[in-house]
């Protein structure tokens, strides 16, 4: 009988698992903490955001696509810009501290200024004259006025989801990492952010439901104050892994001090993205995930309103979705996503991605245009439609993300990879800043549209408009994955320099 060799088999499945070398950690272990921490900042923040934008007085889900259509979008615009400027202007270090700490900044404003004083801020008669003058038809608009406050938390949650980890993070992991080396580390950074993001449901949860003898003002600046805690380990994370890791290497990542840093130009990006048919290809992927999840969600949470009208449990409900995406996303980056992109490769793993999100989207659309139609259906099963909705698009947000977190982000940095460093800075931040904002604020502005058209101020009145538009844009991006599949096959078995930071 041939014997075993448990050492063996026990090293190979512990490779499978966790294929790094010791040498690699100083480098690994502070990325998987600055990601970590990123993530819980961005999950707070957005529980947060939507929390105060949708139960807010005169508020709903329809005001969350005047933001991101009317505000968010200038303002990605305006932070691209800007950083493009300071790009030029400081070094990659600089400038990593100068972004966190603006944004850490509007967030202690947010605070301990403006939301304790909320009461003083409101711009209440204004809001009132408005809106007797111009009527219910437009009061998602008059909102974001009335509720400037809880707007600015909109904005700076939405911009850090785009440009501190898209942008600060996976650019500064992508200067230290190559093709091969991202395929073996860049799930387990997405596994670091799904395990943030699972912790999310139980920070909320204690704080907002278990420390109910405080004001629910309080709990909010408790959070709030956590965000600024985990801003100031970012900062000192990155300080250590530049000191201690980047500035003793061999391979450098900054410039050589002789050689004149290129001025970037948002202008020059768009036209870049323009003339190469594979930045295209990446920008048609980010722009088609975001079209496709915020249609869904804007429905999902103007259904989920309904369902939990109070700010507390709007916030329990999301927090514990949130974690359940953490859960699931975790398991699946640790154990199959970086095996599936390794062995399936790239092309297989970024279909992953629209596949789910238009399955799911589907079944939450039916679910809700044919609420009417399902009584017999949810009375068998001892529940409401709303609850059945309310759950179809909890299940479709959980799935749409893990998917998003474990294939559609690694795949979508790694085609990064083997381009120039010309394309990488110039092209990353039009398509990751703006592209972004645009899939998430071009759906903001068609359901805007339609609710003009259809003369309506209720965003599920207008939902099996937006069902064909899912349709077109998914196809779309599953269309673009494979064209750009091919050449970044080529592009990734170029030779390429090792990077041994």
């Amino acid at each position: 009988m041939e014997e075993v060799d448990v050492t063996k088999d026990f090293s190979k499945w512990r490779r499978r698992l966790w294929p790094f070398h010791q040498t690699e950690l100083k480098k690994l272990l502070p990325l998987i903490l600055i990601k970590f921490f990123i993530t819980v900042i961005f999950c707070i923040l957005a529980n947060l955001k939507e929390a105060m934008v949708v139960t807010s007085e005169g508020s709903g889900a329809e005001v969350i696509p005047v933001l991101k259509g009317l505000v968010v979008l200038p303002a990605a615009f305006i932070m691209t810009l800007v950083y493009s400027k300071l790009s030029y202007k400081l070094s990659k270090k600089t400038l990593f501290y100068t972004v966190i700490g603006g944004f850490l900044a509007v967030i202690f404003l947010y605070t301990f200024i403006l939301y304790p004083n909320i009461d003083f801020f409101t711009p209440t008669a204004s809001s009132d004259w408005l809106s007797d003058t111009l009527g219910a038809k437009y009061s998602h608009w008059i909102a974001v006025y009335r509720n400037w406050i809880h707007s600015l938390l909109f904005i700076t949650a939405e911009l850090w989801g785009s440009v501190v980890i898209l942008l600060m993070f996976w650019g500064f992991a992508n200067d230290v990492t190559n093709v091969s080396e991202a395929k073996r580390s860049y799930n387990i950074y997405i596994a670091a952010g799904n395990l943030a993001t699972l912790s999310i449901g139980s920070i909320v949860w204690l704080i907002i439901k278990k420390m109910d003898m405080f004001s629910y003002s309080f709990r909010v600046q408790t959070l709030l104050s956590l965000v600024l805690i985990f801003g100031a380990f970012i900062m000192y994370l990155y300080w250590w892994v530049n000191k201690n890791v980047v500035d003793i290497s061999p391979h450098k990542i900054t410039q050589a001090p002789k050689k004149k840093k290129e001025k970037l130009s948002l202008l020059e990006g768009f036209k870049l993205i323009g003339k190469s048919r594979y930045l295209l290809g990446i920008a048609i992927l980010v722009v088609g995930y975001g079209l496709c999840i915020n249609m869904v969600e804007i429905s999902w949470k103007a259904s989920l309103k309904q369902a939990f009208p109070e700010g507390a449990d709007y916030q329990v409900f999301t927090g514990m979705t949130t974690s359940y995406v953490g859960f699931f996303g975790f398991i699946i980056s640790m154990f199959l996503g970086t095996n599936i992109i390794r062995r399936l490769g790239w092309r297989f793993s970024a279909l992953i991605t629209p596949v789910a999100v238009g399955v799911t989207g589907m079944l939450f659309f039916a679910a809700l245009v044919f609420k009417d139609n399902i009584h017999p259906f949810t009375s068998y099963l001892g529940i409401t439609p709303l609850l059945l909705t309310v759950s179809l698009g909890a299940f479709q947000n959980i799935v749409s993300k893990v998917a998003k977190y474990s294939f559609f982000d690694p795949t979508k940095e790694m085609a990064y990879i083997p381009l120039s460093e010309n394309e990488k800075v110039r092209g990353k931040a039009a398509i990751d800043v703006v592209g972004s904002r645009l899939g998430k604020s071009g759906s903001s502005w068609i359901q805007i549209f339609l609710l003009y058209i259809a003369g309506s101020g209720s965003i599920l009145s207008i939902s099996h408009l937006l069902v064909p538009i899912i349709v077109i844009m998914t196809i779309s991006w599953i269309y673009s994955v494979s064209q750009i599949g091919k050449e970044f096959e080529k592009k990734a078995t170029a030779p390429q320099e090792p990077i041994n930071v």
